[in-house]
């Protein structure tokens, strides 16, 4: 970046007019720093944006899977993947001050880490009283097509953590948030335990992707399934 006129390196214009003015190849080069022997530190940015398909898609990166683009070492990929989580925990934490009382207030929590996912992975969101976040716990991660869990695995961090209700989020990689009959069967399962040990399952939100041919989630809740 040395080579470019000081006015529109992207350190430069971030400090004169902020972050929302850089491009997401700019931004991404900030934080690379450098290039490579073949590359300039732009010129790595806009590959690796393009290898991995969208900002989204390179953020649900694994440490290992991001040392996997050309140029970018162990260091790098601790330094990208820190800053992709920082960013998680800043969007979760507004949510600990207001209600997921909704199916859409859960889709605009968790979508954007779930939505771009290979494998279906099940979260359990667990609220207080009144419905504000307490935690979140990765329960199973599956193939393509299911994810396993045991009620047992999913009930055990609301008994941890005290938690008044739980919402179950689980992700279709197809795109398409329409419940399977294994879904179907889990969330009885899930429910008739709940009430067994006095947890309030509120709901049970699967992430697609938005289309023409279907919508963005699938609440249970909302179906009349609950």
């Amino acid at each position: 970046m040395k080579e470019m006129d000081r006015s529109q390196r992207p350190r430069e214009r971030m400090q004169e007019h902020g972050p929302e003015v850089l491009s997401d190849q700019e931004l991404l080069a900030l934080l690379l720093r450098t290039g490579s022997s073949t590359e300039d530190v732009m010129q790595l940015a806009r590959r690796i944006l393009s290898e991995a398909g969208s900002v989204g898609n390179l953020s649900r990166l694994s440490v290992r899977e991001l040392q996997e683009h050309k140029g970018v070492g162990p260091a790098k990929a601790c330094e990208l993947a820190a800053v992709f989580e920082l960013g998680r925990r800043a969007a979760r934490e507004k949510w600990s001050k207001q209600k997921l009382d909704s199916p859409e207030a859960v889709h605009e929590l968790m979508a954007a880490e779930m939505s771009g996912l290979r494998q279906e992975t099940l979260q359990v969101l667990l609220l207080d009283t009144r419905h504000r976040l307490m935690r979140r716990a990765n329960v199973s991660t599956g193939n393509v097509n299911e994810a396993i869990a045991d009620p047992r695995e999913i009930l055990r961090p609301a008994i941890v953590h005290n938690a008044y209700g739980l919402i179950l989020v689980h992700n279709h990689p197809s795109g398409d948030p329409t419940p399977s009959q294994s879904d179907r069967t889990m969330t009885r399962s899930i429910a008739s335990a709940c009430q067994l040990m006095r947890v309030s399952l509120v709901d049970h939100v699967i992430i697609g992707t938005p289309s023409p041919d279907h919508p963005a989630f699938f609440s249970f809740r909302e179906a009349g399934l609950l």
